[in-house]
């Protein structure tokens, strides 16, 4: 990136503008990594990633919902496995297997492996011996682009008990600065990324508003309100959010969604709620208020054109109920505002995204 800003007689003018600002985390010396990510239809956001010796490449969500990183294994059979990329581990040299099996459930499906250990690259990171599942058997999973996923989330939530590729990168010092970002792109497949180890200024405008984490160990912040026309419509005396690059939609308490959907005009037909897409002109904006700041998502943002031209709202149930109210601000949320996750001091940083 230097090298093509001099090139162009741009590097004074960007290092006057991106100045390091203590308020801010910047990639001054640090050695950031900026990874591609594809979106696939406004609704997957994935990147490529290499597992073994010689390389084996498998696209995978960066999810920070969870902790595990997992593949499918060339022995399961499947439906599921079958149709994705699967590791071929008598193919690797630096494979080795144990005889540890785990299960993890997502909100769309679940899967049940073994733990491995083998080299893994995202991009010019490297992780050798790095504890990895192997999916014997998928559910859920049958009609998507990805072939596994990489969480981003805490150790202590990690299903597998192995540790997560982030914190084995940071205790091995390739990773400088404690934290990642994403930006998500809107309407285009590439352009997206997420970054590794620093923070690139150009993504976002304006100041990052930290949000400090519930408690350490989970991505869940707390939410003051969510509002629309001046009313509060949702989680009226505060609630958590978890903000979550796995998910897709917004998601929430069934009954608090479905009083949404009908302030909007919605209609439920199959799984979804559909209205006018002249409903996307006249309808105000949702405002969720995170930690005092007003964070705005309008109605070009919650409302969404299927396949067939019809329009539908973004907002859908959690359907596992936590105890307390809590939302799922997934990457509708997150195509709005660049996020950084941040170990080192337990909390998420949110900016309007350029």
């Amino acid at each position: 990136m230097r090298k093509t800003l001099s090139g162009k007689h741009m590097l004074n003018n960007f290092l006057k503008e991106h100045a390091y600002r203590l308020s801010q985390i910047s990639f001054r010396g640090s050695n950031l990594t900026i990874h591609p990510l594809r979106n696939i239809k406004d609704v997957v956001y994935m990147g490529s990633i290499t597992i073994g010796t010689p390389p084996q490449e498998f696209q995978v969500i960066f999810d920070t919902g969870s902790s595990d990183l997992w593949v499918p294994s060339d022995i399961c059979a499947i439906t599921p496995c079958s149709t994705h990329n699967r590791f071929r581990h008598l193919q690797s040299s630096t494979f080795r297997i144990t005889n540890k099996t785990f299960s993890v459930a997502y909100e769309s499906g679940s899967m049940k492996g073994v733990v491995a250990h083998d080299t893994v690259r995202i991009g010019d990171l490297v992780s050798t011996d790095q504890p990895f599942g192997l999916s014997m058997a998928e559910y859920g999973f049958e009609d998507v682009t990805f072939d596994g996923i990489l969480g981003l989330n805490y150790p202590n939530v990690s299903f597998s008990g192995a540790i997560p590729i982030f914190d084995k990168l940071k205790n091995e010092g390739a990773i400088s600065e404690l934290v990642f970002a994403f930006y998500l792109s809107t309407d285009k497949q590439e352009g997206s990324v997420v970054m590794f180890g620093g923070v690139d200024h150009r993504y976002y405008e304006g100041e990052l508003n930290w949000v400090p984490l519930i408690q350490a160990g989970d991505w869940i912040v707390h939410m003051d309100r969510i509002s629309m026309r001046r009313e509060v419509i949702a989680c009226s005396g505060g609630c958590e959010a978890v903000v979550d690059t796995g998910v897709s939609m917004i998601k929430g308490p069934g009954i608090l969604v479905d009083n949404i959907q009908e302030l909007i005009g919605a209609r439920p037909r199959g799984s979804k709620h559909y209205v006018s897409c002249s409903a996307v002109n006249t309808l105000p904006p949702i405002i969720f208020t995170i930690n005092g700041v007003n964070y705005q998502v309008p109605a070009q943002a919650y409302i969404l054109k299927d396949s067939r031209g019809y329009c539908y709202t973004i907002f859908e149930e959690i359907t596992v109920s936590p105890s307390t109210e809590t939302w799922i601000l997934g990457n509708i949320f997150l195509r709005l505002y660049f996020s950084v996750f941040d170990r080192a001091n337990d909390r998420i940083g949110l900016a309007r995204a350029v």
